[in-house]
């Protein structure tokens, strides 16, 4: 039986876009008038918390990685980095009509996802976009202290939308080793969408093997559809 069906935001929910991430630190940078020398500073604390998340599954916060660049976190440099970021932040055209007819079944719909942000951002992206109120319950890995592919990440996202049994939740994910594999391990199916480049540095040591591969969003339903019986 299938109570639940829980997404990865990033590259899943979003259509995959591959970023810059210096060119984008300069940008800010310029703008809040952070000197050169520090832009490889922030460039390399971000790429380490990937790696701590790979490797220990342990999350981290936009604070943090300015505070391990040596940069203060001021308001105008946080909304500097929120601007620059938005082109790549839009939800997938399919995924409404998708998530709304998840509900329909009677189905609950959750978030979690491995990510620097904080809850508001992504609460703005997401009413912006006008998913919001389609999740019943949404776990970002900034107020935790784990990232998947970490079982107590993906118990989060299940106490967030109030199933108990793993068994009966299903996630959804670009990633073989943060979002399949992960999934799987803390005894949920996993359907991977394979649309994403992931980065080489945050590719983990373990491929899940999907219970189900889609190409597009909206081939989702059938396949719960099939495990609802």
């Amino acid at each position: 039986m299938v109570k639940a069906v829980l997404f990865d935001w990033g590259g899943t929910l979003t259509p995959w876009h591959t970023i810059d991430a210096k060119a984008l630190w300069m940008l800010v940078a310029d703008e809040c008038q952070v000197g050169e020398e520090l832009i490889d500073a922030l460039l390399a604390a971000e790429n380490a918390a990937w790696v701590r998340s790979r490797d220990e599954h342990l999350s981290a916060t936009m604070t943090d990685i300015c505070a391990a660049a040596g940069v203060a976190l001021t308001a105008d440099l946080l909304a500097a980095h929120e601007r620059h970021w938005e082109p790549h932040t839009y939800t997938d055209p399919e995924a409404s009509e998708m998530l709304t007819a998840l509900r329909e079944r009677g189905l609950k719909v959750g978030l979690l996802s491995n990510t620097l942000w904080s809850r508001e951002h992504h609460e703005r992206i997401l009413a912006r976009d006008g998913v919001l109120e389609k999740f019943d319950g949404a776990v970002y890995t900034s107020e935790i202290p784990w990232t998947k592919p970490h079982p107590e990440a993906f118990r989060a996202a299940m106490d967030a939308v109030g199933v108990d049994d793993p068994s009966e939740c299903v996630y959804v994910g670009d990633r073989l080793f943060d979002d399949v594999y992960g999934a799987q391990a803390a005894g949920m199916r996993a359907v991977h969408v394979p649309h994403s480049a992931v980065p080489a540095h945050q590719v983990g040591h373990t491929v899940g093997k999907p219970d189900a591969v889609i190409q597009r969003l909206s081939d989702l339903v059938p396949v719960i559809d099939d495990w609802r019986g």
